[in-house]
């Protein structure tokens, strides 16, 4: 019998130390989201959409939400409170802005707060946006080397511009340093492309002096292209003085094969 009570009173001190243990662990923050991914279907490219997500706080102290990102700038993500009491819930605000995307889509937030067996639950949106009839730009090359260049030396640099599209392409380039021309014709900005039709695109760089080395000019295209709105042209090229081209020929004069 005395065996039997000891082994009694060890078993009650255990399951005690057991459930003291068990309501400590519970203690604190706990965040529970209602759910963590959510899919808005087909939607329309250029179409904002929104939608929110429920939590709530299932444990015994106050939810902090410490910080709220998001895996690109088209998605913004808004909490309604800074912090929740237990038992309480909260939304989160998500919008997504489609424009410039085709096709399916997923973008992420991240969710941080004061609990600390879940610190940052991660939350995901999915859409498949559709692209309707419009123009669609094409240039060719984003990228232009012109090479060496003398130093007061104007220069000319030649893209081609096409609209793959079923629209009017409507462009133009905020640099108004430049000269623009097309079929050896001076053209005035914005400029309209025909679906389908594509244009050579001359551009007649200034002289700069007192500029040697390594010189970059970039074009910022804007158009009505609703996927591409903004593309930008980097044009480079080396500017030498007349002394620094007078030494390189005569360093290389038996290679250009110069008498």
């Amino acid at each position: 019998m005395r065996l039997l009570r000891h082994f009694t009173l060890g078993f009650l001190i255990l399951i005690s130390l057991m459930s003291i243990c068990s309501s400590g662990q519970a203690k604190g923050p706990q965040v529970e989201f209602m759910e963590t991914e959510w899919d808005f279907g087909r939607i329309k490219q250029g179409e904002v959409v929104r939608h929110e997500f429920v939590f709530r706080n299932i444990g015994t102290a106050p939810l902090e939400i410490r910080r709220v990102t998001t895996s690109c700038g088209c998605a913004a993500a808004l909490v309604s409170e800074k912090k929740i009491a237990p038992g309480q819930q909260g939304a989160l605000k998500v919008s997504f802005d489609s424009r410039g995307y085709s096709g399916k889509v997923i973008k992420y937030i991240y969710f941080e707060s004061n609990d600390q067996k879940n610190p940052q639950i991660g939350l995901a949106i999915k859409a498949e946006v559709e692209v309707g009839p419009g123009p669609k730009i094409e240039i060719d090359p984003l990228n232009l080397d012109l090479g060496i260049a003398l130093e007061g030396e104007a220069a000319e640099a030649k893209i081609k511009i096409k609209n793959r599209g079923e629209l009017e392409l409507t462009f133009d380039i905020d640099n108004p340093a430049f000269d623009f021309f097309v079929q050896q014709k001076k053209i005035s900005l914005p400029y309209k492309i025909p679906a389908g039709r594509e244009i050579e695109l001359t551009v007649k760089i200034p002289a700069r002096k007192g500029l040697p080395g390594l010189q970059r000019e970039y074009l910022l295209v804007k158009s009505n292209d609703p996927s591409r709105p903004t593309l930008s042209v980097f044009i480079s090229r080396y500017i030498v003085t007349q002394k620094e081209l007078r030494q390189l020929f005569q360093k290389y004069r038996s290679v250009l094969e110069i008498k």
